[in-house]
């Protein structure tokens, strides 16, 4: 991994620490099983969904809500995957 995608997946796991314990175990799950097949797109999608609220962020992976967009809804299966959280609400 260089250098400047290292720097910027530690960013997104820093924005990843989340005040919901729930979106926090997920989050650690996500990373421990995608870190290395990342890409660039799916980088993107998770940046954008971690400019959300807690609160907005689990309604749309514990499937409560849904988004039109269908780079954010591929982010979020994969974040529902790592999450047996997430069929519970």
């Amino acid at each position: 991994m260089d250098e400047v995608r290292k720097a910027r997946i530690n960013r997104l796991k820093w924005h990843c620490r989340r005040a919901l314990l729930e979106l926090d175990l997920v989050f650690d799950r996500f990373w421990e099983r995608y870190e290395d097949s990342l890409d660039a797109q799916g980088e993107a999608a998770l940046e954008s969904l971690l400019e959300l609220e807690d609160h907005d962020l689990w309604a749309l992976v514990s499937g409560r809500e849904a988004t039109d967009d269908s780079q954010l809804a591929a982010m979020i299966e994969r974040l529902r995957e790592v999450s047996p959280l997430a069929n519970f609400e």
